[in-house]
């Protein structure tokens, strides 16, 4: 059994931020906490940056700073170094989203292959990631998704997403570098796993190179992953999924209820942790064919999946195995693990700051609405804050 208190060192989780990162990332997480505070900064930023009133400054020296590595690539590098000097890798995330031009969907491919080639030099970047629809329009997923036919300059627009798909993925395989794929709101998750699958039958052959990714808060998905075991073994194929609880649990929930059908996410926390979990037991338990990247801020799912580990032998540097936390957020796990040696990678967001509000937004909001995230967050940050004697 892991030790239950191996995340409390705060020396370990917060060496690398001086004195006023600390007191910033205080401050921040401060600022989270109340939730009206969020929705009204929310609301005022995003006016502002419609209005181009010039505030990309404080962004930037605030919010920005602290939960993205920089604008663009090489901005990331100096953090990208000073985390693996930790044994901490980063996954470069183009957070960019919501976009609607064939232009705008080539840039984020062209993103995307130049990180995989930043990670062939670099062992801080062994991962490459990318979201569905940053290389297609919302509508045409979700059209698609309903299994609606499509005109003929759609079918053309459809094959332009599948190509980017498989550009990414073919070039991950002859670089050797695993891809993540990210998930997307339920509506438009059937048309992404079609294609993820796909790609898994052509690059996964010797092992796992393409990850689709699994949003355990659905009540659907271990169905959905044991379907996905019994497509690989009669295709002899690898699988790779990376495991998250979800993001978009609010949007799920009101359009079900808009709508009239059933949400596709679990009836309360709980039942998400235990679908959370079963997922982990099931992939260990299968790992001859399996990889994982667990993607996770919750203490009690890395600690069972430390100790299925244990149980099972497998060293903690087994490189099928991964966790991993966004960039800015719970590096008491992080750095802690990778202290242990375990294989730990942050997602780093990066891009223009105004296109990535989005993502900016999700953080604040999941940060109030999470039990615990903020507090724990605000504990630890306290805790060292103490220990280095600045409060």
């Amino acid at each position: 059994m892991t030790n239950r208190n191996t995340f409390d060192n705060t020396a370990i989780a917060f060496e690398l931020k001086n004195d006023s990162e600390l007191e910033r990332a205080y401050f921040l997480f401060k600022m989270i906490s109340v939730e009206p505070l969020v929705r009204i900064g929310t609301a005022a930023t995003n006016f502002a940056l419609k209005a181009n009133l010039p505030i990309e400054g404080l962004i930037r020296s605030t919010v920005f700073d602290h939960f993205c590595g920089g604008v663009n690539e090489e901005d990331c590098l100096p953090v990208i170094d000073k985390m693996f000097e930790k044994g901490v890798c980063s996954v470069l995330d183009y957070s960019v989203e919501g976009k609607e031009s064939e232009k705008e969907f080539d840039n984020a491919l062209d993103t995307v292959l130049k990180i995989i080639d930043f990670a062939t030099e670099i062992d801080a970047i062994p991962i490459a990631v990318f979201k569905p629809s940053g290389f297609g329009r919302f509508k045409l997923f979700e059209k698609v998704n309903q299994g609606l036919a499509l005109n003929d300059i759609e079918k053309q627009e459809w094959q332009k997403v599948e190509d980017r798909f498989d550009q990414v993925c073919r070039k991950a395989k002859d670089s050797d570098v695993a891809v993540l794929v990210d998930a997307e709101e339920s509506w438009y998750q059937d048309a992404a796993d079609g294609l993820v699958t796909r790609m898994m039958q052509k690059y996964n052959i010797e092992k796992p190179i393409v990850y689709n990714t699994l949003q355990m808060y659905r009540h659907d998905r271990m169905d959905f992953m044991k379907h996905q075991h019994d497509l690989s073994k009669s295709g002899n194929y690898y699988l790779g999924f990376k495991l998250v609880r979800g993001a978009y649990m609010e949007k799920e929930n009101e359009r079900a209820e808009d709508r009239d059908y059933i949400s596709p996410i679990c009836p309360n926390k709980q039942a998400t942790d235990e679908n959370f979990n079963d997922a982990l037991r099931y992939m260990i338990d299968n790992l001859d064919c399996m990889s994982i990247f667990a993607g996770t801020h919750n203490e009690e799912s890395t600690y069972l999946l430390m100790d299925l580990m244990q149980e099972k032998g497998i060293s903690n540097n087994d490189p099928r195995v991964w966790f991993g936390q966004l960039y800015g957020m719970s590096d008491h796990i992080s750095y802690n693990l990778a202290h242990l040696g375990y294989n730990v990678a942050k997602y780093m967001p990066f891009g223009p700051v105004k296109d990535v509000m989005p993502y900016l937004t999700r953080r604040a909001e999941e940060n109030t609405s999470v039990a615990g995230q903020t507090g724990r967050e605000l504990t630890l940050l306290k805790k060292e804050r103490q220990r280095r004697k600045l409060a």
